[in-house]
């Protein structure tokens, strides 16, 4: 079987823009990687359920989001002065686009109109005191994307805040809850359980996860338990990533930048517990995504600073990564999206 992946890059060396490359599960390999559509810096990437794709953007110096059709023709962009977004989620019930703009701490909201093209619906600037890392000069609204129950989560890595908001129809954001994590440890993205009311939330800044249990009733968070993403004998620098959960609720992988590893925790039954037991090298610099496909079978990482994919297959019953490839060229990944 043929499964396409897309890789959302930077555009600063040798990338022209979006990418895709083939899986290919017979033999266990990656290959075809070919130019899709130029665009500046798309470092994040996601799909409606009608094919159309959006991704992140640069144009004429301003930031924002793109759109595509499901042939990948260009339909339109919507951008602001300033920095550009580094992530975006679809909301499918309120047909919604959800954008988190880092360097000016914003939170956007874009209405998905009926052929696929966006319009600006809502902003949200976060104000708020930051923590005592020196990343936290200034809000950095990293992740924004939905609870199981449709409602807006957001990760802030400035100001060490997970916010939860109401959204309506016409994509107004109302703040019912904020969630305080360490200080210092900068949350930058968070994953639900499948079938618990349950999160995991990643910090970038002193690599950690933390396990969160979720209350629908208000949208409030509370910690159970947290642990580090590098192994005990690591002294280096090193930030987090990405952070993805198995489609059974069994296993949490999260990757390491400057220890350059994925670390794979088992999840206890009632799922409130981590356990670390796998610490794999990501055989490249600068691991900032990484994804399983569909089925669980397989892993691909992007390796930003080496321009390289790693390909694993995984262990349904373990949760354990094996390496089957590595050195395959994508310039400047930062997003691996199975489509």
């Amino acid at each position: 079987m043929i499964k396409t992946i897309l890789l959302g890059t930077y555009t600063r060396n040798r990338s022209e823009g979006i990418y895709q490359i083939q899986l290919d599960t017979e033999k266990a390999t990656l290959d075809n990687l070919k130019l899709v559509t130029e665009e500046i810096s798309p470092t994040y990437l996601t799909k409606s359920q009608a094919g159309n794709l959006y991704s992140v953007t640069t144009r004429n110096e301003e930031g924002g989001a793109s759109s595509y059709d499901a042939q990948m023709n260009f339909l339109n962009a919507v951008t602001e002065e300033g920095a550009p977004l580094c992530y975006v989620g679809v909301d499918e019930e309120r047909q919604l686009l959800y954008g988190a703009n880092y360097h000016k701490g914003e939170v956007n909201v874009y209405r998905i109109e009926k052929d696929g093209s966006l319009t600006a619906a809502a902003s949200v600037f976060h104000d708020e005191e930051t923590g005592p890392h020196e990343n936290q000069n200034t809000a950095h609204v990293h992740y924004t994307d939905l609870t199981p129950d449709k409602r807006l989560v957001v990760c802030d890595l400035g100001t060490d805040h997970v916010y939860t908001y109401d959204v309506d129809q016409d994509g107004q954001l109302t703040e019912v809850a904020i969630y305080t994590s360490q200080a210092g440890s900068g949350p930058r993205h968070i994953v639900f359980h499948p079938e618990k009311d349950l999160a995991y939330l990643f910090g970038e800044l002193d690599n950690t996860v933390t396990v969160l249990d979720y209350n629908r009733e208000d949208g409030s968070f509370r910690a159970i338990q947290t642990l580090s993403t590098l192994p005990e004998d690591f002294s280096g620098e090193s930030s987090g990533a990405a952070i993805r959960i198995s489609n059974d609720g069994k296993f949490l992988y999260a990757s390491n930048r400057g220890h350059n590893s994925i670390a794979v925790y088992s999840i206890s039954e009632e799922g409130k517990h981590l356990e670390a037991i796998q610490f794999i090298s990501t055989e490249g610099d600068g691991p900032r995504d990484f994804n399983l496909d569909q089925e669980n079978q397989y892993v691909v990482c992007g390796n930003q600073n080496t321009d390289n994919l790693t390909l694993y297959r995984r262990d349904s019953a373990t949760g354990k990564l094996e390496l089957l490839q590595k050195d395959i060229y994508a310039p400047e990944c930062v997003c691996v999206y199975f489509d």
